[in-house]
């Protein structure tokens, strides 16, 4: 890990690779409704930075926050785990 701090670091499903250094992911993650108690997914899809165009549509990846790269990037790539 760096040595400023802890990151966030998220696990999610790369949902589109068309652009050059950039995935875009999507994140899910389940919460408990506050009033209900029902379990309910909920999605966020941010960009992120892959230097290496690695991943592809559909891989599982690591993120992990970082300094604003471009309008819509805050995220980095730091690992592939599968494809």
């Amino acid at each position: 890990m760096d040595s400023r701090g802890h990151r966030k670091v998220r696990e999610g499903r790369v949902c589109g690779a068309s652009n050059n250094k950039t995935i875009a992911v999507l994140i899910e993650r389940r919460v408990r409704h506050p009033l209900l108690g029902k379990e309910i997914k909920v999605q966020k899809k941010v960009h992120a930075h892959d230097e290496n165009n690695e991943a592809q549509v559909g891989s599982v990846v690591r993120i992990m926050e970082t300094r604003p790269i471009s309008r819509l990037k805050r995220w980095r790539l730091v690992e592939i785990l599968s494809k």
